[in-house]
């Protein structure tokens, strides 16, 4: 049975806890260790929602969609490259941010400001040279991502260190949610309640396995790392007042609005 893990700040005092309809089991350890229950119960109303994990290792994954690669490809000019193994760049924990928190558009930043809706990989389970029948084992359970995008300083930048690291950039939550199949679910995204991408979460590139293999070849994975999985579609620029919604079934839904940098 699925269940909804959340981190959250409570009194100025950061807590993990799990979902129960509408209200937070407050929980001593980490959701994928051996947590206990304190007792403690909260209105979920009542609390702020964070990033609900603040990873050892923050991995991600490009160009990992078809119709994503086809859309880069022809905006571009050039042929769809198909990436034929998996390839794994990393993100800053700076850029994290939570259910609801803004997404903050530097002064400087260009037109080409675009949302990214990704499946996120929480890893529950320590591993090396994990094989692909074993893969997700690993997994503890899977939240979503808004993996923000400057496209220019993309294209003029060596690195991609302020294009997706900026403080911000990466929104993720509103929870971690256990025990789903990620191939049933499907990713759909709203801009200002106007759906703008809906697609098959599963129609991956290279899947889930594929990358927790290809990663513990090299790293070794630990609990609490995240892997977040690429996105679909074109994405449409976003501008300061923008709502973006990223919702993945099964999962839940997050939301943060985009607002100019004072």
């Amino acid at each position: 049975m699925s269940k909804r893990w959340c981190r959250f700040k409570k009194n100025n005092v950061i807590e993990y806890g799990w979902l129960h309809d509408d209200e937070i089991v407050v929980v001593h350890g980490m959701p994928w260790g051996n947590p206990t229950e304190t007792g403690a119960k909260y209105p979920l109303s009542s609390v702020k929602l964070l990033a609900p994990v603040v990873p050892p290792t923050f991995y991600c994954v490009g160009l990992n969609y078809p119709a994503h690669i086809i859309a880069i490809a022809k905006r571009t000019g050039v042929e769809p490259n198909f990436p034929p193994r998996p390839d794994v760049a990393y993100r800053a924990n700076n850029a994290l941010c939570g259910q609801n928190d803004p997404i903050i558009k530097p002064k400087d930043a260009g037109e080409d400001f675009q949302y990214e809706g990704e499946l996120v990989v929480v890893i529950g389970k320590e591993g090396r040279f994990i094989q692909p029948e074993n893969a997700l084992e690993h997994v503890f359970g899977w939240t979503i991502g808004n993996d923000v995008s400057e496209r220019n300083w993309q294209r003029s930048d060596r690195t991609n260190w302020r294009a997706k690291n900026c403080d911000t950039f990466n929104p993720m939550g509103p929870w971690i949610a256990t025990d789903l199949d990620y191939r049933k679910m499907t990713t759909i995204v709203r801009l200002n309640n106007e759906e703008v991408e809906r697609f098959a979460t599963g129609d991956m590139h290279h899947d889930v396995e594929t990358y927790i293999v290809e990663i513990s070849k090299y790293c070794t994975l630990y609990p609490g790392d995240i892997i977040w999985m690429g996105t679909d579609g074109a994405p449409r620029n976003m501008k300061p007042g923008d709502v973006c919604e990223v919702e993945i079934t099964g999962i839940g839904t997050l939301r943060n609005t985009v607002i100019a940098q004072s």
